[in-house]
């Protein structure tokens, strides 16, 4: 092999490295995600599992459940993108922007 290949096969090798480190520590960052003005909360690590899910009891009404499954689905929608999106801008800064398929 020559010079520039060892180089280049040790390049990916310590990419490797981080990247999978970073995994690790993506997965155990959370995040806090609000939607109806704090009406409903939800913990999302950057695995985007739902850790949390807290319900005011306000918008807790039997007779508009239609209105707090919307709530809820926003607040779950945006904390899935938000997870995403922090684990997306971590890759990012170890990759040099590389999109790298099946990582992220």
């Amino acid at each position: 092999m020559s010079k520039n290949m060892n180089h280049l096969m040790k390049q990916a090798q310590m990419m490797q490295q981080k990247i999978s480190t970073l995994q690790r520590e993506l997965e155990t960052r959370e995040l806090d995600i609000s939607a109806g003005g704090g009406m409903v909360k939800i913990k999302v690590n950057g695995k985007q599992e739902i850790l949390e899910i807290k319900l005011n009891k306000e918008c807790v009404d039997p007779n508009d459940v239609e209105s707090l499954e919307e709530l809820v689905l926003t607040a779950v929608n945006q904390a899935v993108k938000e997870s995403q999106d922090m684990v997306s801008k971590a890759m990012s800064k170890v990759t040099g922007g590389l999109n790298i398929p099946g990582l992220f």
